[in-house]
């Protein structure tokens, strides 16, 4: 198993809908545990960095789209 790069500023696509229908969380802490807030409606969650990993379908880097002129791979 590897372990996922997540830092600051990343946007998760998680496998589970957060409640207001929004899959997509963006990273704001990075530790231990790792906080996110909610694209949709702006609900920050703290949860585990296992239970996160577990959750996570997708990693969307910031820096990949600059490389691909804006566009998403």
């Amino acid at each position: 198993m590897t372990i996922p790069k997540i830092a600051v500023g990343d946007t998760l696509s998680l496998k589970k809908k957060h409640p207001c229908g929004s899959s997509d969380f963006e990273v704001l802490r990075v530790g231990s545990d790792i906080r996110i807030v909610c694209r949709g409606c702006g609900r920050d969650l703290t949860l585990p960095r296992e239970k996160l990993e577990k959750a996570i379908r997708r990693i969307h880097h910031p820096e990949d789209a600059k490389e691909n002129g804006g566009q998403t791979p």
